[in-house]
Parts: C-alpha cells; structure tokens; sequence
C-alpha cells in the first residue's frame, strides 16, 4: 500500500495506541486526521507530532450522532477509519460499585462510537477503504472488577464480525490489546500503575508488557492487508496463556 496516497482517520489520535499510529501513518506519507473531545489535548499532539501539513485535528464526541454525521460532511472522502477511544474511567469497580453512568459512558464510546462511525463514515470510504477498531483482553480473560470492560470488549468484537459481512468489500477488523502502557493505567492503577505493569510483566511470556507503538504495528497490519476482515488480531504478549 502506498501509504502517500492514503487518507486516514484516527479517532483517539492524541493519545497512546492512537497518538503512535498517527506518528507512524505520518511517517510513511500519509495524511492523517486525529480526532478526540478535547481541543487543548489535540492541540499538543500536534506540536509533539511536529505540526507536519499533512495533519488535520477535529474535535468530536463520537457518543453523539450528530457530532459523528457533521464530522463526516467536513473532512469528506477517506480512505481508512481507526478508533482506540476508550472512556473506562470509573468503570473498573466490584459488581456492588458500579455505577450505571460511568458504566455508560464505556458502551458510549467504545461500542456505540464504534457503530456510528461505521454508520456514517462508510459511506465516505471506497471498496479497499477499512474500519479498525480496538476492543481488548478483558473480553477473553475477565477479571474481578473488570466486567463492564470485559462486556463491551466482547460486542464489539461482534459487531466487527456483523459489519464484516455487512459493508463487504469495506474491510473491518479489531485490534485485541493486553496490557499496554498507556495513560489509562492512571484510570485503572492510580499510584500503583508501574507495580502493577511491573507484575503483568513477570507473567506475559515475551517478559513485558505493550508500548502503544506495538498495537500501532498491528493496526497499521489491518489497514494495509487486503484480506484480512471480520478478525480480532490479539496483540497480548501471550496473555491468553498465562
């Protein structure tokens, strides 16, 4: 795939597993759109990216339809869509804490957000274009604390399998990440984030856990493999085994 000829859309782009991909797409040529809720946070991506003039910024909340349809009509056509947006904060609490909201808001964005891209940027891709989405390990190996998680991970990996067959020859695929260092853990850990990275790593057997730049490898795989749809590619250190 020549990536200069190509037109891609990240949603999640000024952060972790989103930020890398922007970086590596850029790299190889490739004029990228980063998308995300927060204008200051968009912003100092691309300073860090080095505000290069094949990067464009949109702010968007991909939970509201409306949003999602205006965002389509101003960037136009593209080649592929990418979401690694994740709203978990809240979420990863025992059964009798969980509250509905912050439960809510992880449907929002990593399962409805997912839906209306796909719903209204489809339209926009050509027959080679593709949809990537992140789900994660939770689905496959649930921890206490983690059910919400674990249950929206699930469905959309569903939903990829559905839209697969749905939007053919448009190609839709899922990234599966372990446990990969990324801001979230501050959600998640807290103060603990580096002992409990630093336990993950004991127990994975490649000795380590994720970098984001290991799950921008894999979803830059989906974007230029051909025939490659309907998957869930599991980037997990071995996670599954351990």
């Amino acid at each position: 795939m020549d990536m200069e000829k190509q037109k891609i859309l990240i949603v999640g782009g000024s952060s972790g597993m989103g930020l890398a991909l922007a970086r590596r797409c850029l790299e190889e040529g490739a004029h990228v759109i980063i998308a995300g809720r927060g204008e200051a946070k968009l912003d100092a991506a691309r300073e860090g990216l080095g505000q290069p003039g094949t990067l464009e910024t949109a702010v968007v909340d991909i939970s509201r339809e409306d949003e999602v349809a205006a965002l389509f009509q101003r960037i136009g056509r593209l080649d592929h869509i990418v979401s690694t947006a994740a709203d978990i904060e809240g979420a990863y609490r025992l059964l009798p804490e969980i509250e509905l909201s912050a439960a809510q808001k992880v449907v929002e964005s990593k399962f409805y957000g997912p839906l209306l891209l796909a719903k209204h940027g489809a339209p926009k891709l050509p027959p080679a274009g593709s949809l990537t989405f992140v789900s994660g390990i939770a689905a496959h190996r649930p921890a206490a604390r983690g059910s919400v998680v674990a249950a929206v991970n699930a469905a959309l990996d569903g939903l990829v399998r559905a839209l697969a067959v749905e939007l053919a020859p448009i190609r839709v695929n899922a990234v599966s990440p372990g446990w990969v260092d990324t801001p979230i853990w501050e959600f998640v850990a807290g103060d603990k984030k580096d002992d409990t990275l630093a336990a993950m790593a004991k127990r994975l057997p490649v000795g380590r856990v994720g970098k984001p730049e290991d799950i921008a490898d894999a979803i830059r795989f989906l974007i230029g493999n051909g025939f490659t749809t309907g998957e869930t590619l599991h980037v997990e250190g071995g996670h599954r085994l351990a």
